[in-house]
């Protein structure tokens, strides 16, 4: 399922066993599915957030891709990427788990089916998923024209999240 060539941003958070090498192995199958990975953000801890509290934290990055996948395909793989690093399909919602791999935004895309919504519904409320974005791009915005620098700025000490080095 091709179709043209779109820029976008997915988001990487682990909490569970080799955290690092979880988010760098997920970097190297998008890449071996033919998603070029044109930047990745540092590493953040960050606090959990939503259903489960009582969790080890997480570590978050974002990366900016260029793809001819279409948004379903794409989010197929990230999916297929998760299980292969050990996610448990059906888990506990929110709960701890090796991979999660968020496809954020693509392009300006705006689109809602019962899979999928671009972009993401969280994107302006998650500290964890704005700080690394705007890393990657300061004047990246939504479809809307929201700048999620502004929305970050509102979020900064809402919830916890440290710089802590990067991938590579």
């Amino acid at each position: 399922m091709r179709g043209p060539t779109r820029v976008g941003y997915l988001g990487l958070g682990s909490n569970v066993g080799d955290r690092a090498a979880h988010l760098r192995a997920a970097v190297a199958a998008l890449r071996e599915h033919g998603v070029e990975v044109e930047a990745i953000s540092s590493l953040y801890v960050t606090e959990p957030i939503g259903e489960v509290l009582d969790q080890p934290d997480f570590l978050n990055a974002a990366i900016k891709v260029r793809t001819e996948l279409e948004p379903e395909a794409l989010l197929d793989l990230c999916k297929a990427i998760e299980v292969e690093q050990g996610r448990m399909l059906g888990g506990q919602r929110h709960g701890p788990r090796p991979l999660d791999v968020d496809l954020l935004l693509l392009g300006d895309l705006e689109l809602e089916t019962e899979r999928l919504t671009l972009p993401h519904p969280q994107v302006t409320s998650r500290r964890f998923v704005l700080e690394p974005l705007v890393e990657l791009d300061p004047k990246l915005t939504l479809p809307d024209g929201t700048r999620l620098a502004e929305g970050l700025a509102v979020l900064r000490k809402a919830q916890r999240v440290e710089r802590a080095g990067s991938l590579a």
